[in-house]
């Protein structure tokens, strides 16, 4: 594994989704080895240069646009599970300070390409908690050094995403923002919370989608067309019509996916017909978390999915929940996909530590 790279500037911008009906459900393929698989290789035009030419016969002159094109690298995507930064429920960090949640990383995510994460707490001072068993607030202090540790991506699709109400959960937004993250999965609206981050890294454009299959309150958190909230993630073909949208403009679809039954091994029936019909409409690879217990990784249709990553940043008990893991999902130039489960253990509480920082790449062995 290639750790203490640099840090890679990420250019973000986002795309809109149209809602389209998607359904398609085929056996899963699950692998107990990790496989080598092809990508088709897509060209991306990525810059664009002017030259200007004379014209002899006038003192104008003319201005041709040439395409350039960008050739990709490898790209090395990080995955991990559910990411807590409240000080009274990790009460570590008052002491530690909230950088040695990043510390046992050896800088993973400054050396891979993009990081996502599920950050399971409202990252805002407003509002009252909702009247539920658990919730969590995000210290808006401890963002910098999520930003600084390589986090680029923040998921809040899930069931502490909007703990203090929706007027947190847009201000969460904004401060994930103003330090360089990106939020998915919420937004002010429906069209907003369904609106992929899309990013343009090493020559690939790639959009990721943010899905809430764990909403509480009987729903009253989803985003609606008049209604702030999240994307309703079990609602497959609502998030299939995301990834089939995005696809239409982006090389790589990826979704973070908060769902299947707390303190599980194994992905339930209903989360395998997701997965399947979201790949099946585009998505190149699946994110899961929420379980609070590390799942497997598996493939279907050639594409990587990491069923449940377990808990992160997180307290360091009970003990079969302190083993987890981060998902890296590798694609080639030449179209091959590599994936693993990098091995992660919650030492102490809010302290996640690679087990082998001096591990090698989990690429694939060779061309298909």
């Amino acid at each position: 594994m290639r750790y203490l790279g640099d840090v890679h500037k990420r250019a973000i911008t986002t795309v809109a989704a149209l809602m389209l009906a998607i359904s398609a459900c085929s056996a899963t393929r699950a692998a107990n080895d990790v496989p080598s698989t092809t990508l088709a290789p897509v060209t991306a035009l990525a810059a664009i240069t002017t030259t200007t030419v004379p014209d002899p016969t006038t003192t104008t002159t003319t201005t041709i646009h040439v395409p350039i094109e960008t050739p990709r690298t490898r790209l090395v995507v990080s995955g991990t599970g559910d990411v807590n930064l409240d000080p009274t429920f990790v009460r570590s960090f008052p002491t530690t300070g909230y950088e040695d949640a990043w510390t046992g990383l050896f800088g993973a995510f400054l050396a891979d390409d993009l990081t996502i994460v599920n950050l399971e707490c409202s990252p805002s001072l407003l509002g009252t908690p909702w009247n539920k068993p658990w919730t969590f607030r995000c210290d808006p202090e401890a963002l910098p050094s999520m930003a600084a540790a390589g986090v680029d991506i923040a998921n809040l699709a899930n069931n502490h995403g909007t703990d203090f109400g929706f007027d947190a959960m847009l201000d969460g937004m904004q401060n994930l923002r103003d330090v360089g993250i990106a939020p998915v999965g919420t937004g002010a609206d429906y069209d907003e919370a369904y609106t992929p981050v899309v990013m343009d890294i090493n020559g690939w454009t790639i959009a990721v989608i943010g899905s809430g299959g764990v909403n509480p309150e009987s729903g009253s958190w989803l985003a609606l067309d008049d209604r702030p909230g999240m994307t309703h993630g079990n609602d497959t073909e609502s998030i299939a019509a995301a990834v089939a949208t995005a696809k239409e403009t982006v090389d790589l679809v990826f979704v973070t996916a908060h769902w299947g039954e707390q303190n599980t091994t194994r992905p339930r029936t209903f989360e395998r017909r997701q997965a399947e019909a979201w790949i099946d409409a585009g998505a190149d690879g699946v994110f899961g978390h929420h379980q609070h217990t590390l799942q497997p990784l598996e493939w279907y249709n050639d594409r990587p999915i990491a069923w449940g990553l377990g808990n992160f940043v997180w307290q360091a008990y009970p003990a079969e929940a302190k083993k987890t893991a981060i998902a890296q999902f590798i694609f080639e130039p030449d179209g091959r996909i590599g994936a693993c489960l990098v091995p992660v253990v919650i030492e102490r509480t809010g302290h996640p530590v690679i087990q082998d920082p001096a591990a090698p790449d989990c690429l694939p062995e060779g061309p298909s």
